[in-house]
């Protein structure tokens, strides 16, 4: 009886700490997302929504190809593994030798193709926005502006690759603060550039020079100053005999060699997007910029959040109490994604006047494209979010061929689609509506592996989660429409931001009490919260 009250008291403990560290990366990640959006509402006011934003949103692919090819959001999910088994082994100063081998060998990677990109960015532009033969309105060629832009935000892509390896120490030892920061700072940065460069002669340029040095400050400073706090340290080493070594570039390599749908999607749009009319970059990037917000907030931060713990348990052989965090972790992204989707579909027009609606974008007709973007959009939310859920679940027992290989096959499926939308008379609301086929098929089939890898998941669970919680979001959305049709459609800014704050408190306590009524266990959680926060009170 003892050994299953400790092995309980374990696991609760653990549960615990998942919880409490998703709401550490909930609360940044929120954070990081309304200064995402921030960064576009300041893009749009000062520059509007047609050739300027253009010119920005397809310089930043420049860079993103770089991030792509070093397979930079795999770095630390091929890093952590290895480097977490060191540290909860007992064994440290192997741990900061594999830490010195990865870090020297992607500086060096990443300075030699940043170098590459920066003499070939004239024709990269080139390619990325072979439907735009266009002069800005300086006179200059949109093509030349776009390698301008990008060329100043190339060397920010060094810090986000040794930055991330940085940052995978910090949650490999589950410190999840101080990595809060990194995007936050970004953003900042992105935004001081924007209205520094739309006071002065720089222009838009102001934006990427901002994103430059948010990188730098966000994703090498600051972790480097929490690391060494928290005793590391670093030392050049080529070292490929240290242990732990062989062992991350097994993980990576299936990466490298890879190209998952989640990080090459909005840059594959972006192509196929340069061939429609001018803005329609800028409103398929804005329209997914949105759909991400719900999938920064649940679906990355939980599956951030879960990674260390799974793969804790997984050092530990206790595949149990794996595949238990995998399936509870996957029914609360469902859980609090599907409402986002639903709220995103019923009050979009209101979401992007919000947003978007200052400036010279306030009366700009990329507005209404980008209303019915978001709404295609919306529709695949719930599906995004799932996807880094399950990838961490591959990553964190040291398997990355399996997903990428997965990721890759959809990603030709997407590209595919893309040229169907192309040559068909859809016109540019295709690339979202393929962007929901790919990205569902893809959370499908992960699913799937993924049990083949570990055993039965729960579900059962996560489908009635999944039904309970449209069911839900159906009757909160629809009170949330209803609400709206009777506010004037000439409401000031401040108004309607009001009415937003009022209507999201009504149709939030509307969900909960609905899934509360279907009996979903995923409102337990809030139950508890409820009557701390009474008892609080009483005292």
């Amino acid at each position: 009886m003892s050994d299953i009250s400790d092995s309980e008291t374990t696991t609760k403990n653990r549960g615990n700490s998942v919880a409490k560290a998703g709401g550490i990366m909930m609360a940044s990640l929120f954070l990081s997302r309304v200064l995402g959006l921030l960064r576009d509402t300041v893009l749009a006011s000062r520059f509007g929504l047609q050739i300027d934003a253009d010119s920005f949103k397809l310089a930043s692919t420049i860079p993103d190809m770089i991030f792509m090819l070093i397979a930079g959001g795999g770095l630390s999910s091929a890093f952590i593994p290895v480097f977490s088994e060191f540290i909860y082994t007992d064994r440290e100063k192997d741990a900061w030798k594999v830490f010195s081998v990865v870090v020297t060998l992607c500086s060096i990677v990443a300075a030699a193709l940043i170098a590459f990109a920066w003499i070939f960015a004239p024709q990269i532009a080139a390619f990325m926005s072979a439907g735009h033969q266009k002069y800005m309105p300086d006179g200059s060629l949109f093509v030349d502006h776009v390698a301008y832009l990008g060329r100043i935000m190339l060397p920010a892509q060094f810090a986000f690759l040794v930055g991330s390896i940085l940052l995978g120490t910090l949650y490999a030892r589950k410190q999840f603060a101080a990595p809060g920061l990194a995007p936050n700072v970004y953003n900042v940065g992105i935004i001081v550039g924007a209205l520094v460069g739309s006071g002065i002669s720089i222009g838009i340029a102001g934006m990427a020079w901002g994103a430059l040095i948010g990188a730098c400050v966000g994703n090498i400073l600051l972790p480097t100053i929490f690391m060494i706090g928290k005793g590391g340290w670093f030392r050049p080493s080529l070292d490929f005999r240290a242990p732990g070594v062989k062992k991350f570039f097994l993980l990576l390599l299936p990466v490298i060699l890879g190209f998952s749908l989640p990080s090459v999607c909005q840059l594959i749009t972006q192509k196929f997007g340069s061939h429609y009319s001018t803005g329609i970059n800028t409103v398929l990037n804005s329209g997914n910029n949105l759909m991400m917000a719900p999938l920064g907030i649940f679906g990355h931060s939980l599956a951030l959040a879960a990674f260390p713990a799974l793969a804790q348990f997984y050092a530990n052989k206790r595949m149990d109490l794996y595949r238990a965090e995998v399936s509870k972790t996957l029914r609360t992204t469902i859980y609090l994604s599907v409402p986002a989707s639903a709220i995103m579909l019923a009050l979009a027009p209101q979401i992007v006047n919000l947003i978007y609606g200052y400036g010279k974008a306030a009366h700009e007709m990329q507005l209404g494209d980008l209303t019915l973007c978001l709404q295609v959009y919306s529709l695949g939310i719930w599906a995004w979010c799932m996807q880094p859920v399950l990838m961490r679940g591959f990553f964190s027992i040291h398997q990355t061929a399996r997903p990428v290989i997965i990721g890759t096959v959809m990603t030709a499926l997407f590209i595919g689609l893309c040229f169907g939308v192309e040559q068909s008379s859809i016109g540019f609301l295709g690339l979202p509506a393929v962007t929901n086929l790919a990205a569902i098929a893809l959370v499908i089939s992960l699913f799937i592996a993924l049990e083949k890898q570990v055993g039965t998941l729960d579900k059962a669970g996560i489908i009635s989660t999944l039904i309970k919680s449209a069911l839900g979001s159906a009757v909160m959305a629809g009170t949330g429409y209803g609400i709206f049709h009777f506010v004037p459609q000439h409401i000031s800014k401040i108004g309607l931001f009001f009415t937003f704050g009022f209507v999201f408190c009504v149709i939030g306590w509307i969900y909960f009490f609905v899934t509360r009524a279907l009996k979903m266990p995923e409102t337990d959680y809030l139950d508890r919260a409820f009557k701390r926060m009474g008892s609080r009170f009483k005292r």
